[in-house]
């Protein structure tokens, strides 16, 4: 089967785009896998799949996401971004701002004049159970009244906030990004028990109040160049432990990406870069 597809990148995230709007694709698990491979498909964190919108639901198109590993995720903010861009150059809209239906609800990404998209990413989702967290049987450290959880790994425990940006993540502070052992601690807090959908993990460095810089290893894609819903997840976090002011830049190994939160019952909004890398055609096999 041949496949038509843009190859998109988000402050280095990059991703596989497939137009779906002309019809369903019924693709498997292991077909995504071969697309996302980088020696034998193209290479990508994740897919990223354009469906028609609902006029019942008064969205313009449905955003579907899967990881490299194949499984379906719920969101991911560089790819909300990227997502805008294409269907902008795509001509599939002339709309610069859209109502995108996810997995578990609508946003509305905005593309701005100088070239980079602003994404509504609602509001963060904080209760322990909803991120979801296993907390039984844990007492948190309470820093600014926001909790740290200790989380015992195979080497050495580490206190994490938890928060939900309709994904899970797990945010640890870390003295130097650069010599985080991000490759040992990340699997472990990724498949973590305590976390039954398992989690990205974030490792957040200080530079300043309106600045940090950030690894994240996501959940079925390991470490990648950046995860925007993972530094909207860092910067709420950051602000609710007292660290951090209401806008902060966030260096990722991508590229930089600017995130703004008013507090609780607002929601978190993301700017950032989103580029076109080629387009082209690729015989997907069988599997």
């Amino acid at each position: 089967m041949k496949l038509r597809f843009t190859k998109m990148h988000g402050a280095g995230n990059d991703f596989i785009v497939l137009d779906a709007t002309q019809g369903p694709l019924a693709l498997s698990p292991a077909q995504y896998r071969f697309l996302a491979d980088r020696r034998f498909g193209i290479g990508a964190d994740q897919i990223l799949i354009v469906e028609p919108g609902s006029s019942e639901r008064n969205t313009d198109f449905t955003y579907r996401i899967i990881n490299a590993d194949g499984g379906e995720v719920e969101q991911c903010g560089n790819g909300a971004r990227c997502f805008a861009r294409y269907v902008h150059d795509q001509k599939l809209t002339g709309k610069t701002r859209l109502r995108v239906q996810t997995m578990l609800g609508v946003i509305e990404p905005e593309l701005q004049d100088d070239g980079r998209v602003t994404v509504d990413m609602g509001e963060p989702i904080l209760a322990p159970e909803k991120v979801p967290f296993n907390a039984a049987g844990l007492t948190p450290k309470l820093v600014n009244g926001c909790e740290l959880w200790p989380l015992p790994l195979a080497n050495y425990p580490v206190d994490v906030a938890v928060v939900s940006m309709g994904n899970p993540h797990a945010v640890t502070r870390v003295d130097d990004v650069d010599q985080a052992p991000v490759g040992e601690t990340g699997p472990q807090i990724e498949s973590h028990e305590r976390f039954p959908k398992r989690v990205n993990a974030g490792f957040m460095q200080l530079v300043g109040r309106s600045h940090i810089k950030l690894r994240v290893f996501e959940r079925g894609s390991g470490e990648t160049l950046a995860c925007g819903s993972g530094a909207c997840a860092a910067v709420v976090a950051g602000i609710r432990l007292g660290w951090l002011d209401s806008i902060v830049d966030v260096d990722t190994r991508g590229g930089r990406l600017t995130i703004s939160w008013a507090g609780i019952g607002h929601p978190v909004m993301m700017t950032g870069p989103a580029a076109t890398v080629f387009d082209g055609e690729i015989d997907v096999p069988a599997l």
